[in-house]
């Protein structure tokens, strides 16, 4: 999959709405070494999409990114996150309604907290979102991640013509291509 030393591979995990759109942006970065589409901190063991999309689980749609530490770092991962999508809308965004679109962060180990506390505390002094209003995205512990079904990885490469990745995937990596060109992977 990659060249990169064990020792130097580190994960996260962040929901930002739909899995598909996470995955997507994030697969685009310079030193993500993969994504993981997946579910997270909800009651249901091992949940399906349906049982997730059904609200009944408590789980959120995330994405478990793995990055080498060497050429990218958790906090440029999260400055990526609070600018591609709206971390104002509580279990929303855009169309997409629900538990499972939930804003969230959910930390590995206290360094990740500590992290990703700092984070939504500079967003939010920095007036990014404030004419939408204050940021609700939660910051947990990581509990109960499931990964998503395999036809959910990769989901945007795998399924350019499907309407929602038209529509609504395309816009997130449009704005980080023109907000992050600088991180974006050669290829």
């Amino acid at each position: 999959m990659t060249n990169v030393e064990p020792q130097n591979i580190d994960s996260c995990v962040i929901a930002g709405g739909c899995f598909w759109c996470m995955d997507a942006v994030y697969r685009r970065m310079i030193g993500i070494v993969n994504v993981e589409s997946g579910y997270s901190n909800g009651a249901l063991k091992n949940p399906t999409y349906k049982e997730v999309c059904s609200g009944r689980t408590g789980h959120a749609e995330v994405a478990k990114i793995y990055f080498d530490k060497t050429a990218t770092s958790y906090s440029q991962i999260l400055e990526v996150f609070w600018r591609v999508h709206n971390p104002t809308t509580l279990n929303r965004q855009g169309n997409d309604i629900g538990t499972q679109y939930r804003s969230g962060i959910y930390f590995l180990n206290e360094e990740q907290e500590r992290i990703a506390k700092a984070s939504k505390q500079a967003v939010e002094e920095s007036g990014l979102w404030a004419a939408d209003g204050k940021a609700v995205t939660e910051i947990l512990p990581l509990d109960n991640y499931w990964p998503a079904e395999d036809y959910h990885q990769d989901y945007f490469a795998n399924n350019p013509e499907n309407q929602y990745c038209v529509y609504v995937v395309s816009e997130k990596v449009e704005k980080f291509k023109k907000t992050f060109a600088e991180l974006l992977k050669s290829k």
